[in-house]
């Protein structure tokens, strides 16, 4: 999952997205409405959640425009005002929940997740490849038949490599899927994961190395 979060209150954004981290969500941040138009032009996101209240280009204005350019995100409005008028407002322009602040943060994720499930594309029931086997919606995997556990970075690589059905998958392409923009596009944290999973899935080896291009299993 990949979220964008737009909220002036630059320490409130800070936080909201670091516990979202720690939820194993991909987070983004922008702190006005221009920033958040430019950003989703060329980013595609499951989840925006868009506080009312911007400077630069307001709330709903933002809501206006990503509703009117017909944009697969969900939309979480964000506001300080309670009253039943100002939510019919927020919604009436095309958002799909609305949340008062301060909110309780447990609440936030649940409803991120929820709208998360309404965006995503249907999935497969399993996907299968040399042994390798992957349910997402059990999010389970097997190697012949043989339980693997992996970590949520590990789950969501392999489903990378299995999603491209014995085609390249680029070191870039698995850090925007599994990480977020803050990560270093020098790290080498996809080669150790790279490690984990093939100790993990067990010999003979299947996924390779393609120089110069990325992994495929």
């Amino acid at each position: 999952m990949r979220v964008l979060i737009v909220e002036d209150e630059e320490l409130l954004a800070d936080t909201t997205a670091e516990g979202l981290r720690d939820q194993a969500i991909a987070v983004d941040v922008v702190y006005d409405g221009a920033e958040a138009l430019y950003r989703t032009s060329y980013t595609e996101y499951d989840v925006i959640v868009l506080d009312r209240d911007l400077p630069e280009v307001h709330g709903d204005e933002v809501c206006r425009q990503l509703v009117a350019g017909r944009v697969s995100s969900r939309i979480l409005m964000l506001t300080a005002a309670d009253q039943v008028d100002e939510k019919i407002d927020g919604l009436s322009l095309g958002a799909d929940d609305y949340l008062t602040k301060p909110f309780v943060f447990g609440e936030l994720v649940a409803r991120i997740r929820a709208l998360a499930r309404r965006s995503a594309s249907p999935l497969p029931p399993v996907l299968e490849r040399s042994g390798v086997r992957l349910d997402p919606h059990r999010r389970t995997v097997s190697r012949d038949g043989r339980g693997v556990v992996l970590t949520n970075k590990e789950f969501i690589v392999l489903e990378e490599l299995l999603r491209a059905d014995g085609g390249v998958v680029s070191v870039e392409n698995l850090l925007f899927k599994a990480w977020d923009e803050h990560i270093d596009p020098f790290s080498n944290v996809v080669r150790v994961i790279m490690a984990t999973l093939r100790k993990k899935l067990g010999d003979p080896p299947v996924i390779e190395t393609v120089t110069g291009a990325g992994y495929r299993l």
